[in-house]
C-alpha cells in the first residue's frame, strides 16, 4: 500500500497507469469523480489540492460559493481493477478553499472525527466495523414515472416466476421465494460472478472472508469483507459496491443495493458487526455476562437502542428502506437485543468464545446509507450509552413474531416512514454534535434533502397498487 506521493508515483509507473482517477463521496453516499493524465500525478493533488464545482454536487454547496479543493489521499492509492485504460483510483478529501479547513460536509471528514473522538473520549483507541451489505444482482431492469403512467419491471434468470418463461430451453433450477440460503450451482447462478467479484477486491487491497447466495430469489448475494477501522473500512465500502456494480456490468447484468426491489420476499440489509478496543483489549468481552459481553458492550446497545428511530434517519436513510423494515422478511424491526435471535435489532454472535471475535451487530442499517456517516453516527449513539450508562434492558431470546400480545406491547418497533425518522432525528441529535462530529449544518442540510429531494417528491406521486385500491371508487 503507498503511504507518501512517491510511493503512489513508484506504483504508478510500476502499473503502467495511464490515467489518475480522483474520487469522493457526495453527502447521499454516491461516488463522484474525474480523471487526469497521469503525467499531472503531482505532490499538488496531495497538498494544494485540485479545484471542482461544489454546486453540483449533491448536499454540498450554493451556486455562489460553489469553490471547492479535492486533497488526495495518498493512502487509498490502488490500481482500477475493472477499467480497459490502467487508471490509478485516489480517494480525496474535501476542503474549502478560503479558509484551507476540511468541508463539514465531507462525509469521510465526518468519519474521520468520529474516530479522533473516540480516541479524545478514553473510552477506546479504535472500533472495528464489519458491514455484511447484502444486493440483488439482475438481468433486466426497467423504470418510469410521468404524467400518466408510472412502473417499474425487473427480471432474472433465477427469478421463481420464470418456471414458465419460453427460454429456448428454460432449464428450471429457479429460486422459490425466501429458499435462496445457500442451494449449490446450477440453482445459484451467479457463484463465478461473485467469485470473480471478490478477486476484483482483493486486488484493491479489501480482503474478503465469504460470499455467498442470499434468502431471496432472483440474485440475491452477499459477500463480507474482512473488519477493519471505521474510515478505512467506509472506503472498502465504497470500493465493494462499485467492483459489485461494475463486473455485474461487465457481464450484462445489473446491481442494485435498493433495500426492497422485490415485493414479497427478502430485502437487502446491512447488518454491521462493531467492537471496541483498548490497546490489546476488547473491551466488549467479558466471559461472565450474558452472550459473553461486558457492561460497557451492554451500555453501547443501550445507546443503538435507545437512539435509534433517529439513527435510522442515516442508517436506513430512503423511503425504500421501510419496505425492508417491516415483520414477516427476517427483518430486525424489534428494538430489543438478544444473542442468536436474528430478528432483535442488536445481535450477540456466539459462533466463537474467543475475547478477539466478540462484538455486537446492529442489524437495521440497509447498503442505501452513506457509510462514513452511518457508521459515524452509530459509533455516536454507541458512546453516548456508554456515557450516560443507558441500560439497554433485559434481552429477549425468544421468538419475537410470537409473543404473546401483553409482551409483544412492551417491545419497541422500528419507525415505520422515512418520514418518522427524520422527524426522529430532528428531535433527538445533541449526542451527534459532540467532539464536533456531525456539526448542525450537517444534520440540518441531511434532514431539509431528505424531505425535498425524496420524500415530498415520492409523497406527489401515485403508485400501480393505489389503482388496484381505489380507482372503482
Amino acid at each position: 500500500m503507498a503511504k507518501t506521493p512517491n510511493e503512489v508515483r513508484k506504483l504508478a509507473a510500476e502499473s503502467g497507469a495511464r490515467i489518475v482517477d480522483l474520487r469522493f463521496v457526495d453527502l447521499p453516499g454516491i461516488w463522484q469523480h474525474f480523471s487526469l493524465p497521469v503525467k499531472d500525478l503531482s505532490d499538488d493533488l496531495f497538498e494544494a489540492g485540485i479545484g471542482f464545482d461544489g454546486s453540483s454536487i449533491r448536499g454540498f454547496q450554493h451556486i455562489q460559493e460553489s469553490d471547492m479543493l479535492l486533497i488526495a489521499d495518498p493512502e487509498t492509492a490502488y490500481m482500477d481493477p475493472v477499467l480497459e485504460i490502467p487508471t490509478l483510483s485516489l480517494i480525496c478529501n474535501v476542503f474549502d478553499p478560503v479558509t484551507r479547513e476540511p468541508y463539514t460536509r465531507d462525509p469521510r471528514h465526518i468519519s474521520r472525527k468520529a474516530e479522533a473522538y473516540l480516541k479524545s473520549s478514553g473510552i477506546a483507541d479504535i472500533s472495528y466495523w464489519g458491514p455484511e451489505a447484502e444486493f440483488y444482482i439482475f438481468d433486466d431492469v426497467r423504470f418510469d414515472q410521468n404524467a400518466q403512467c408510472g412502473y417499474y419491471y425487473i427480471d432474472s434468470s433465477e427469478g421463481a416466476w420464470n418456471t414458465g418463461r419460453q427460454e429456448g430451453p428454460n432449464l428450471g433450477y429457479k429460486l422459490r421465494h425466501k429458499e435462496g440460503y445457500f442451494p449449490v450451482p446450477p440453482a445459484d447462478q451467479l457463484q463465478d460472478l461473485r467469485s470473480e467479484i471478490i478477486l476484483k477486491l482483493e486486488e484493491l487491497g479489501v480482503p474478503v472472508e465469504v460470499h455467498h447466495h442470499e434468502v431471496g430469489t432472483a440474485g440475491q448475494g452477499e459477500i463480507d469483507m474482512r473488519f477493519g477501522t471505521l474510515t478505512k473500512m467506509a472506503d472498502s465500502l465504497m470500493y465493494y459496491k462499485y467492483i459489485v456494480k461494475n463486473v455485474a456490468r461487465k457481464h450484462g447484468k445489473t446491481a442494485t443495493f435498493m433495500p426492497k426491489p422485490i415485493f414479497g420476499d427478502n430485502g437487502s440489509g446491512m447488518h454491521c458487526h462493531q467492537s471496541l478496543w483498548k490497546g490489546e483489549t476488547n473491551l466488549f468481552w467479558d466471559e461472565q455476562g450474558y452472550g459473553q459481553i461486558s457492561q460497557a458492550a451492554k451500555y453501547y446497545i443501550g445507546g443503538l437502542l435507545a437512539h435509534a428511530p433517529a439513527l435510522l434517519a442515516i442508517c436506513a436513510p430512503t423511503t425504500n428502506s421501510y419496505r425492508r423494515l417491516v415483520p414477516g422478511y427476517e427483518a430486525p424491526v424489534n428494538l430489543v437485543y438478544s444473542q442468536r435471535n436474528r430478528s432483535a435489532a442488536v445481535r450477540i454472535p456466539v459462533y466463537s468464545k474467543s475475547p478477539k471475535s466478540k462484538r455486537i451487530e446492529f442489524r437495521c442499517p440497509d447498503p442505501s446509507t452513506n457509510p462514513y456517516l452511518c457508521f459515524a453516527a452509530q459509533l455516536m449513539a454507541g458512546l453516548d450509552g456508554i456515557q450516560n450508562k443507558i441500560d439497554p434492558g433485559e434481552p429477549v431470546d425468544k421468538d419475537l413474531y410470537d409473543l404473546e400480545p401483553e409482551e409483544a406491547e412492551k417491545v419497541r418497533s422500528t419507525p415505520g416512514s422515512l418520514g418518522e425518522v427524520l422527524g426522529a432525528l430532528e428531535r433527538d441529535h445533541a449526542w451527534l454534535l459532540r467532539g464536533d462530529v456531525f456539526t448542525p449544518d450537517v444534520i440540518d442540510t441531511w434532514i431539509t434533502y431528505k424531505r425535498e429531494r425524496e420524500l415530498a417528491p415520492i409523497n406527489l406521486r401515485p403508485v400501480p397498487y393505489e389503482f388496484f385500491l381505489y380507482y372503482d371508487l
